[in-house]
């Protein structure tokens, strides 16, 4: 059996490893969510898709443990569960790598793979940080990943590329324990070729059974990796499919609200008409 059917077989027979049914969140009188229902399955890319304001951060930080929701149920692995913040989050396997990746610039990747958890040798007042596996382990899961331009673990973070740092917060926490890794906008401040780097990324770990929930509003790169689609519209799940399901030019037009996008088409018409000399 390939890596890839390995992965299709797992989310085939198990149950979805995380799912939200019918989560709605209020901050005081502002609906922020409101019946939002989605599983996620191992070995599967989940695409949350939605423009600015739609609720996509809302939505992660209820996943992450940041916010717990105002009714509604989620159930990880079939058991109905809430976090009280993000560490019982990530004791549990849930993961959330932000935009900004959370590295910190002037330290070494090494340093960066193992902060607040680092390796130690001796004992007592002879207790130190042991550099050589924190340098070994670090670059061997960064290059497992596909990393290979990485080569030295005393390279200092600040050094390396968008694409290269996204792969050193990913590496981390699949080996932390990740079994549910939420992206937030992973590609949103790269350029082409690290957004490649990225969604390279994204697949591999898909291939290694772990959930993916990619949150993003560009389309074209959600269409590109995902296995399964929920876009988000004013806090409202507006639709849930999987991939082949939807064209991109529909799952753009959903994105920007259909009968908005009509609405403004004919404005653009009517202004065009007014500056328009009459025959």
């Amino acid at each position: 059996m390939t890596e890839h059917q390995a992965s299709e077989h797992v989310h085939e027979v198990l149950p979805p490893i995380l799912e939200l049914q019918s989560i709605t969140k209020r901050f005081d009188n502002v609906l922020a969510l409101h019946d939002v229902s989605m599983q996620i399955n191992h070995g599967e890319v989940h695409c949350l898709l939605g423009d600015n304001g739609a609720g996509k951060s809302t939505l992660i930080k209820i996943f992450s443990g940041v916010h717990q929701q105002t009714s509604g149920n989620m159930c990880l692995e079939g058991a109905s569960i809430s976090f009280a913040n993000p560490r019982e989050a990530r004791d549990r396997g849930i993961a959330t790598v932000h935009q900004g990746t959370g590295v910190l610039p002037l330290m070494s990747v090494a340093r960066n793979f193992f902060v607040g958890s680092e390796p130690t040798r001796g004992k007592g007042v002879l207790r130190r940080m042991d550099m050589a596996e924190a340098r070994r382990v670090s670059l061997e899961q960064i290059q497992a990943l596909g990393i290979r331009r990485v080569e030295d673990a005393d390279q200092l973070v600040g050094t390396l590329s968008g694409g290269e740092r996204q792969a050193l917060a990913i590496s981390r926490a699949l080996y932390f324990g990740a079994r549910v890794l939420i992206l937030d906008e992973p590609t949103a401040a790269l350029g082409v070729r690290e957004a490649q780097t990225v969604l390279k990324l994204i697949r591999r770990v898909r291939h290694r059974g772990v959930a993916v929930v990619l949150v993003t509003h560009n389309a074209y790169h959600a269409l590109a990796v995902g296995d399964r689609f929920t876009i988000l519209i004013h806090g409202e799940a507006a639709d849930s499919f999987v991939q082949g399901e939807r064209t991109r030019e529909e799952v753009l037009n959903l994105m920007a609200g259909g009968e908005e996008l009509e609405d403004l088409q004919l404005e653009l018409e009517e202004i065009d008409a007014e500056f328009t000399p009459s025959a």
